[in-house]
């Protein structure tokens, strides 16, 4: 599975040692991600590593295992607050060897436990390491107690579009990525496709995939359409010539949030080019 998903064209592959491994093997696997790790193609894609949560008997030997053999960054669940992240540098800094030290990221899962998604409205999350906030439903419906956490229309009830919309700010606020849940039903292409264009639409720059098979997808759509680029290219320009922060183009009057969008735009398609 690996393989394919180093294969699939994802910016980021996730080794997990959390969910995807039972507690009584724990310790067998983490020799197998430190070796794929070790064995893997230096580059693209990069390689991050879930752990388990801090506060579990495990998450320390999972760092001690992993970290020599240079991951890229380190995903954490279950976050509390961002006083973890200062945790989690002190245990990076235990293990991770030079050339690689003081340059392992991490991806935070933000919104896991009820004190962490109030935590992103109430405080800063900027961190030297930290790459990204993550968010998604599934322990969080668990942890509220709740049935579900879509209506029958597919769309996320109210508790979870609400730490759907913190991750997303608190991220911007802190100068991450901002990630998207994974979308767990692999087959339903379509619903995927919507999904991740809402995500785009709404601010979001990346979305997690539970799947190979969902990669394409969610690249296609968070690629910039030629419409787009014809309209950065336009706008740009037009301020370049201008040498003015407010213009008008097409009967719009466009100002600095336009021309940042335009920049945002061309930038994603230079980074998909590379």
């Amino acid at each position: 599975m690996m393989a394919k998903a180093e294969a699939s064209g994802a910016d980021v592959v996730i080794y997990d040692l959390e969910d995807a491994v039972h507690r009584d093997h724990k310790e067998a696997a983490r020799p197998l991600v430190a070796a794929g790790l070790a064995g893997g193609p230096p580059a693209p894609p990069l390689r991050y590593v879930r752990v388990n949560a801090l506060d579990t008997p495990w998450c320390e030997g999972d760092l001690k295992a992993v970290l020599p053999a240079a991951p890229d960054g380190i995903v954490l669940p279950k976050v509390s607050g961002p006083e973890d992240l200062d945790h989690l540098n002190a245990l990076i800094g235990r293990w991770e060897l030079p050339p690689k030290a003081g340059s392992t990221r991490i991806v935070a899962v933000c919104t896991e436990t009820p004190q962490a998604t109030l935590s992103l409205a109430a405080r800063s999350w900027k961190h030297p390491r930290l790459s990204g906030l993550l968010w998604g439903g599934e322990d969080l419906s668990a942890a509220i107690g709740a049935t579900a956490n879509r209506d029958d229309s597919g769309r996320y009830t109210a508790p979870f579009a609400l730490a759907r919309s913190l991750c997303l700010l608190a991220a911007h606020a802190a100068g991450v990525a901002a990630i998207d849940a994974v979308f767990t039903d692999f087959r339903d292409r379509d619903a995927l496709a919507r999904e991740t264009d809402a995500a785009r639409r709404d601010g979001f720059t990346a979305k997690a995939a539970i799947h190979p098979a969902q990669v394409g997808i969610i690249n296609a759509r968070f690629t910039p359409t030629e419409a787009e680029r014809l309209w950065a290219e336009r706008v740009v320009g037009a301020f370049e010539a201008a040498g003015s922060n407010v213009i008008e183009l097409d009967g719009k009057m466009l100002d600095a949030p336009h021309l940042t969008q335009a920049r945002r735009i061309l930038s994603s398609l230079q980074r998909t080019a590379s």
